[in-house]
């Protein structure tokens, strides 16, 4: 009698699932929960050379552009999600306004046309209809023929995403569907559900960082029931508890040309899109160095975004040749994809840098970025600058502080929220002399935010996973 092996497909869409699967311990357990795993990656095939994927399947996810019909009911979708969810959620509403098109196209006309017609019809009956219209659209798609190819070739028992909302898995659910073959996937981010759009499709089984994550997910999909879900932590910290990569304070402090003699300061940085402030932050933190407003000696060191090139403090860089600068070493694998952001990925270097950085410095500045968690994890303060509102003229980012997911940060006296320059400094100074003041409410809200230990993150996952197949 033949013995059937349990086969998972692994569905890697961006440079971040790489560097949560991939480059944390998950892979390596993996392969002690099931025989077969088959990567289905949204990356070229070389990004894998010299990682952990002996015995592993590779199969490259096509750059899916959605076909007009496809783009038309996904948006449908999405923007009657938003208008279902809207009353008391400031982040929802924020979105609907922001995604509110500004052009007139034939593209922005439809838009509006689908604002209008979604403000009337939006419960959860209307939405399944426009995910269930969006599906259909699929059934002769050729990238859709290929994936069910590809899944009957394979016949994986589970298929499971990294990644619940990019357009361009929606193909590859389809086919799942149609091949009646068991899917998972993991909620991306923290925002990701309190602020964000529709999903895009529907899932056997959906993986969370927490149980707050699990009662929100319950809150915005009334048709998912409790035992679908799985409360799991999260892989994106998980290198924090991994030996491989460890540096010692000196390497940092030689790498990045910082003096030991002070304390460090770091600020990191969020992309343009949604911290536009950062150059006025990082300008006002370098000159209170200059006039020695903060009290004791210190460095600065600004962290960029992986998500885009540094170009933008160039004028920094000249003015204040003492502060120091980590640009993240994440590299571009492919260009001309739609999302190219998706096709950078994190080198082990970065993963190390990143992991020192936090661990060496002194104070974690950053404008309500997920960061914030990061530095918890080394039992650091952290200081959330946001100097703009509706009424001063700068980039409104006091609005975050509304949103859902950071207004319980905001709220748990785990993070300094300062409004002005006088107030950042004056809490630069207190942190210095004081660092562990918060340091109770940070692990309460990290017992919130991620349920589980970080260490065995991807033993758990991968385990849980096994547990859906049986």
């Amino acid at each position: 009698m033949q013995v059937k092996t349990s086969k998972i497909a692994l569905v890697i869409t961006d440079g971040v699932g790489f560097r949560n699967y991939i480059m944390s311990d998950f892979l390596q357990e993996a392969k002690h929960q099931f025989q077969d795993i088959i990567i289905f990656s949204g990356l070229p095939k070389s990004c894998f050379e010299g990682f952990n994927v002996d015995n592993c399947t590779i199969e490259e996810l096509e750059d899916f552009r959605e076909p007009s019909k496809t783009w038309f009911f996904r948006k449908l979708k999405e923007v009657a999600h938003l208008q279902n969810h809207k009353k008391n959620n400031f982040g929802i509403r924020d979105n609907l306004r922001g995604n509110y098109p500004k052009s007139n196209s034939k593209r922005g006309v439809l838009t509006k046309l689908i604002f209008a017609w979604t403000y009337f019809f939006h419960s959860e009956n209307w939405i399944n209809i426009y995910n269930r219209c969006q599906q259909k659209t699929f059934k002769n798609n050729v990238t859709t023929k290929r994936y069910i190819a590809l899944l009957k070739t394979h016949s994986p028992d589970i298929v499971y995403f990294t990644h619940q909302r990019p357009p361009y898995i929606a193909p590859l659910i389809y086919a799942s569907e149609q091949t009646h073959t068991n899917t998972a996937t993991f909620i991306f981010s923290w925002d990701n559900l309190a602020s964000k759009g529709r999903m895009s499709g529907n899932f056997n089984y959906y993986f969370v960082w927490s149980h707050l994550m699990k009662s929100e997910l319950l809150e915005f999909y009334k048709t998912i029931t409790e035992n679908q879900i799985k409360v799991v932590g999260t892989p994106q910290f998980e290198p924090y508890v991994l030996d491989r990569y460890n540096s010692t304070k000196k390497t940092f402090f030689e790498k990045f040309d910082l003096d030991e003699t002070k304390q460090t300061i770091c600020y990191s940085c969020g992309d343009v899109s949604t911290s536009k402030n950062d150059d006025l932050y990082i300008k006002t933190i370098a000159e209170a160095i200059k006039q020695n407003t903060i009290k004791r000696p210190v460095n600065l060191l600004v962290r960029t975004s992986p998500a885009e090139e540094p170009t933008r403090f160039m004028h920094l860089k000249e003015e204040y040749p003492f502060i120091k600068w980590n640009c993240p070493k994440w590299k571009l694998t492919r260009d001309g994809h739609q999302e190219t952001w998706s096709q950078r990925i994190p080198t082990i270097e970065d993963i190390t840098d990143l992991k020192s950085v936090l661990e060496y410095t002194d104070i974690s500045i950053n404008m309500c970025s997920t960061m914030s968690l990061d530095a918890m994890f080394f039992d650091k303060p952290v200081i959330n600058p946001v100097f703009g509102n509706k009424e001063n003229g700068l980039y409104d980012d006091q609005r975050f502080l509304k949103f859902q997911h950071y207004k319980r940060v905001a709220e748990s006296g785990a993070v300094a929220i300062v409004k002005d320059a006088v107030s950042l400094i004056n809490e630069i100074n207190s942190s210095l002399q004081n660092p562990n003041k918060r340091l109770e409410a940070q692990k309460q809200l990290l017992d919130l935010q991620i349920s589980h230990p970080l260490k065995n993150t991807g033993k758990r996952i991968a385990t849980i996973i096994k547990e859906c197949i049986k």
